[in-house]
């Protein structure tokens, strides 16, 4: 089974390289067409190049290009009314030859839709009826058949990537444009998310530092974070971690003598309200610290603690 999966990998591989070397002209007039739309791009294809269809209309539409698919068989049940004259289509059959996208072609000519073609013949039906043809043709299936598409589908599929990328870096897309595309990805939560979208701002523990052990251990656990602020929210000296405390117990066990200045860390870090949320974390990782206090971007005044375990 191993080397079945190998000779499967090495044929698509091989597939690709096939491919690479087609690449020409075409496909930068293809990339230029898409660029200066000022419509839609709509996806079609039937069967397997339909599925590939989908994948690469939704890759398009998150990196910047607005695109959907199209059903060929459902475009002759009222879909057709969904393609305006700006509109660019691309339309994928590796044949070349797939009679549900070649009845697409009279209406796209008459509304004068601009139209690309993935095939693997140049010299078939749909190739030579559209504007710019990019030719995915292999040599060899990775099915032992040569009946099932797979290398084929494979290569329609990267074509696909090749067009989104080159868009991308055409239109200089970065990644805070993917992350709003993506707000409920992870992406979207480091690019989008600021400090103080999940700071805790309620009931700060703030400690003075005459504060005594039985008070700082009361206020410690009325605060459920694990600390304490010495100091108020514009004049901050340090805090208390339960770590602190713990290290200073372990010093000195009279708790009658122990004072904040025994516990006591100078000089917290602070990060400000506006910063994202993934270069406090990064921080708080390189510091090897599990809390955080923000100040507001405005000045130095304390607003809220972010902690890395309440997420």
């Amino acid at each position: 089974m191993t080397a079945i999966a190998q000779r499967v990998f090495t044929t698509e591989i091989a597939a690709l390289q096939e491919v690479c070397q087609l690449i020409d002209e075409q496909f930068t007039a293809a990339v230029n067409a898409i660029l200066q739309t000022k419509g839609k791009l709509v996806i079609t294809g039937a069967g397997k190049s339909g599925l590939i269809g989908k994948k690469i209309a939704a890759t398009l539409a998150s990196t910047g290009t607005s695109s959907f698919f199209m059903h060929p068989t459902e475009a002759f049940h009222g879909d057709l009314g969904m393609i305006g004259k700006n509109d660019i289509l691309i339309l994928i059959s590796y044949s070349g030859e797939t009679d549900e996208v070649i009845k697409l072609i009279p209406f796209l000519k008459w509304n004068q839709n601009t139209t690309i073609s993935i095939t693997g013949n140049p010299a078939s039906t749909i190739a030579k009826n559209t504007h710019h043809h990019l030719n995915v043709h292999i040599t060899h299936e990775a099915c032992p058949l040569q009946l099932a598409p797979t290398s084929s589908t494979t290569a329609t599929l990267v074509m696909g990537d090749a067009l989104a990328v080159a868009l991308m870096e055409a239109r200089q897309f970065q990644p805070s444009d993917f992350a709003r595309f993506h707000p409920g990805g992870s992406l979207g939560r480091k690019l989008l998310i600021k400090v103080k979208d999940l700071m805790r701002t309620e009931e700060l523990p703030f400690v003075s530092r005459d504060i005594s052990f039985t008070e700082l251990l009361l206020r410690m656990s009325e605060g459920r974070l694990g600390m304490v602020i010495v100091g108020q929210p514009d004049d901050v000296q340090g805090i208390i971690t339960d770590g602190d405390l713990r290290r200073a117990l372990l010093r000195n066990p009279d708790t009658q003598t122990l004072q904040v200045t025994d516990m006591i860390t100078h000089h917290p870090v602070i990060i400000h309200e506006d910063q994202f949320i993934h270069e406090a974390e990064e921080l708080m990782m390189n510091k090897k610290i599990t809390t955080i206090l923000v100040s507001s971007s405005n000045d130095q005044c304390i607003k809220g603690i972010y902690q890395i375990y309440t997420r």
